[in-house]
């Protein structure tokens, strides 16, 4: 049986072009159809007259589990805070108990779906168990998670050695659990490595973090004479980089050329004095870009900050501002492309992962421009419901 949502504002298709009234049907948790007009089949209806219906956020990179230690070593930059070999999180992941661990990744998924994210990707330390651990503390819950597992073994960039038999074999026990591999740098990898990472993931996702300082990208510099993303995309071939901060031009070109996508965390990156990524040049060079809020001990994960954060900071930095609209499709349909979801936009087919905003909240209305208002004035108070494969999980305030 179908239930039609009838007489909404919709954000409809890959262009999430504006209607003014519109509806939605939906059937086994999946789009049926989507249109604007008025609803003409049968089944049962749901008046959305109040509401401007979305596709639910993606927030394309987390690491989820690091919420355990939220503000540690606030004020000191990258390296110091979350080196996967020698920084504060190492030692927080390492001295803290698996349930305790579970505990604050299922309130941090929780606390994504509250404030409209339906699905995110997270770089999950700790080999199969720590993936093991990720799919049991969200076990349960609608939130989709995709899980990229890591080995933790890591080595210097000059070195010509291939991964050890050891590192194989965990690498292939987590991509056994794992939707695919989440890397942490290629400074933290020979060339061999990164072109075995490739061979092992297969048809699976493979993502690598680069570009994300001025430190690693003169590190990279200095030890191999080449740049990380150079590296990356010679050895690697990942489906999609994150950061990209400090990357030049010439590296954007490089990866849109490639059809490797790219995830920014505007956020991250400001806390740790790393820089604001360029998301308007990326784009003009053809990039396709989403959107991440990164390491919970850095941020909340909070899709709605982020979007306020760059909208803002790229007018800020570049001198120019990018369409809201633009930076919404990176927090939706760009983040269902990269990730390879069956969700991210409003259209036949797709999942019915939507958001459900009150058009009349006091902090929306009158809502003269829908883009910009999501952008920098949607709050998490101004989300009355949200919808997960069809079904709703729950009225939210």
């Amino acid at each position: 049986m179908s239930i039609a949502i009838t007489n909404a504002s919709l954000l409809l298709g890959k262009e999430l072009d504006y209607v003014n009234n519109g509806y939605i049907e939906i059937e086994d948790g999946a789009i049926k159809s989507a249109g604007a007009g008025d609803y003409k089949g049968a089944g049962k209806k749901l008046d959305g007259n109040d509401f401007l219906v979305i596709p639910g956020f993606i927030n394309a990179h987390t690491h989820i589990a690091d919420s355990i230690g939220k503000d540690i070593a606030a004020g000191r930059r990258l390296d110091a805070r979350v080196h996967p070999v020698f920084g504060a999180k190492k030692k927080i992941l390492e001295n803290s108990r698996p349930e305790h661990l579970k505990a604050f990744i299922r309130n941090s998924a929780l606390s994504m779906m509250r404030k409209g994210i339906v699905a995110f990707a997270d770089f999950r330390e700790g080999g199969p168990e720590g993936v093991e651990l990720l799919r049991e503390a969200v076990a349960g819950l609608p939130v989709k998670c995709t899980a990229l597992g890591r080995v933790d073994h890591y080595s210097s960039p000059k070195e010509a050695t291939s991964l050890p038999p050891e590192a194989l074999e965990k690498a292939r026990q987590v991509l056994k659990l794992a939707d695919g591999l989440g890397i942490s740098g290629a400074n933290e990898n020979t060339d061999a490595a990164l072109s075995q990472y490739r061979q092992l993931a297969g048809k699976k996702l493979l993502a690598i973090h680069a570009a994300e300082s001025k430190e690693t990208v003169e590190f990279s510099r200095a030890h191999t004479g080449r740049s990380e993303v150079d590296r990356v995309m010679e050895h690697m071939k990942p489906d999609f980089v994150v950061h990209m901060t400090n990357a030049t031009e010439d590296e954007m070109s490089l990866v849109a050329k490639s059809g490797t996508g790219i995830v920014v965390c505007p956020r991250a990156n400001g806390v740790l004095g790393a820089g604001i990524p360029r998301v308007a040049r990326m784009l003009r060079q053809g990039c396709v870009v989403a959107l991440g809020t990164d390491n919970v001990m850095l941020n909340s994960p909070d899709m709605l900050r982020e979007l306020d954060y760059i909208w803002k900071a790229t007018r800020a930095v570049e001198g120019e501002m990018l369409e809201a609209r633009e930076l919404l499709k990176m927090a939706t349909v760009n983040a269902a492309q990269i990730l390879r979801m069956n969700s991210g936009c409003i259209e036949a087919g797709r999942a019915a992962d939507l958001i459900f905003i009150d058009k009349k909240h006091a902090d929306l209305y009158p809502m003269h421009d829908p883009y910009a208002a999501i952008v920098h004035r949607l709050s998490e108070s101004s989300i009355k419901a949200v919808m997960i494969d069809g079904q709703f999980v729950g009225a939210i305030n």
